[in-house]
């Protein structure tokens, strides 16, 4: 409650798209000096398999737009063209590599090229000719389509303004752009200073570079790719406190807000972004979970013939967002008998999409997260719970992956152990698990959650622009693992005796 705003980690995107667009913001040299502290020693920036370009992208052009105005940023200028040279070379290995492989992050379509081209016209200032390509598939035609959509003053998607930056020039006061209350434009600080502008520096008390200014003081400079969170925050941190059977009080407001949060056409994560079915289906869930049951009708506007989209016009599908879902549709009809009819026609379809999903492995992998212990956690516990009999062999499936994956040290990971992915594997295993191997390797887990207990520290991992770590919800799912350990004397006896 007293930070409403949400607590996520700093960007690397975000941050170097402020170096170069609003160098009159508090904090500029804290930015620039926060890129060079975080360039990988290959050059890049950001995470493996692909996860780095767009980071590396921002931050390298970041740095040549503070070479090309001369600025004095307190950092030696050998250092500066040291590390802007550095990532040339690594963008430059990375984007004529024929395997690079992208992932599905919001808007990389439209980023990639827009930086690509911002880096090109730094080079061609300084008389360099070898220029940076487009990966492969990927072209310049829909970017430009977006700015003259954006600079025609046509209504622009809300989902649109949450990267406004890549618009350009077009971006500055664009006139169908919707400042919130709060002001921010989406809910990017890059997005904001592309609308603002060159008022930026000439109208200090404008409401845009107010919520900029409060942004980068409370990050000392650097600033995260999304924010305001408070919807998606609130939903996530109660869910996986009460479902883990937790006991806590909750602030009476925080509930009154929440409630108040999701309309017939759902809840936004936070202001500035459009209603998703992701946030509203959480929220719903961790609502009815704390005993305020919420008519969760506002969800049919985001059915499809197939699935649930998580907003309207989405390109692809998520497996947590339909898994988040299905809990929403289920625990309300547990606690609603008399409305259950009108929604077991949804869960068998979500059940059975869910199902429909799941890779050889027994895993599922989701367009939201960077790990798959995310994904298979939300499928395999809204399975379990809510799926039937017909999605037991899948959940058994979901749990043997997870013990077959786990690391000698105890915990799980994509690239390297971490206590979120732990805390993902662990929920499911004490959830819908049961035997020997899996107290076992719960014991395991839970003591390496016992040795790893600072959950501030750890990768980014959530899908946004760049990748994100939303500190408290990491916590939240970490707490209610130690928590479902601890109820399980075994498992904790035997973590003694790793």
């Amino acid at each position: 409650m007293s930070m409403p705003w949400g607590q996520v980690s700093p960007s690397v995107y975000e941050t170097g798209r402020l170096v170069t667009l609003a160098p009159w913001l508090t904090g500029h040299g804290e930015r620039v000096r926060w890129l060079l502290g975080n360039q990988r020693p290959d050059g890049g920036w950001g995470a493996p398999d692909g996860y780095g370009l767009v980071p590396s992208l921002s931050a390298t052009e970041a740095l040549l737009s503070v070479l090309g105005r001369g600025e004095d940023t307190g950092v030696l200028v050998e250092a500066l063209r040291e590390a802007a040279a550095r990532g040339l070379r690594r963008l430059s290995r990375c984007l004529g590599d024929p395997r690079l492989s992208l992932p599905d992050m919001p808007a990389i379509e439209l980023i990639v090229p827009s930086l690509v081209a911002r880096i090109n016209d730094h080079l061609a200032a300084n008389g360099m000719s070898a220029a940076l390509a487009l990966p492969a598939g990927m072209s310049e035609a829909p970017l430009a389509a977006v700015r003259r959509w954006v600079a025609s003053e046509e209504e622009i998607p809300q989902k649109l303004l949450h990267a406004l930056e890549i618009a350009g020039d077009a971006a500055h006061g664009a006139a169908a752009v919707h400042v919130t209350e709060i002001g921010t434009v989406g809910a990017s600080p890059a997005a904001s200073a592309a609308w603002l502008g060159d008022r930026g520096p000439s109208e200090p008390g404008h409401p845009v570079r107010w919520h900029l200014e409060a942004v980068v003081r409370r990050h000392g400079g650097p600033v995260p790719v999304g924010l305001p969170i408070t919807v998606f925050e609130r939903g996530w941190v109660l869910s996986s406190l009460a479902r883990a059977g937790i006991s806590f009080e909750v602030p009476p407001e925080m509930l009154v807000d929440l409630r108040t949060a999701i309309g017939p056409a759902g809840t936004p994560a936070g202001a500035g972004l459009p209603p998703d079915a992701d946030t509203t289906s959480v929220a719903l869930y961790a609502l009815t979970l704390l005993g305020l049951p919420q008519d969760p009708g506002s969800l049919w506007a985001f059915e499809t013939p197939t699935h649930f989209c998580t907003w309207q016009g989405e390109e692809g599908a998520s497996v947590s967002v339909n898994a988040h879902v299905l809990d929403a549709f289920g625990r309300y009809a547990a606690v609603r008998p008399e409305a259950a009819p009108a929604y077991a026609p949804a869960i068998r379809k979500l059940s059975g999409w869910l199902r429909e999903q799941q890779r050889q492995d027994g895993s599922w992998d989701d367009r939201w997260h960077a790990s798959p212990y995310y994904g298979t956690a939300s499928c395999g516990l809204a399975l379990h719970e809510f799926g039937g009999v017909e999605a037991a062999d899948a959940v058994r499936a979901g749990v043997e992956w997870v013990l077959d994956t786990q690391r000698d040290d105890g915990g799980w990971g994509r690239w390297a152990g971490t206590v979120e992915e732990t805390a993902y594997a662990l929920q499911l295993l004490l959830f819908a698990g049961s035997g020997r191997r899996v107290t076992e390797a719960a014991a395991r887990g839970y003591a390496y959650l016992l040795r790893s207990a600072d959950v501030s520290e750890g990768p980014p991992l959530w899908h946004d622009k760049d990748l994100y770590r939303p500190l408290a919800v990491v916590r939240a799912a970490v707490l209610a693992a130690m928590h479902l350990a601890q109820s399980r004397s075994l498992v904790v006896r035997l973590a003694g005796q790793v």
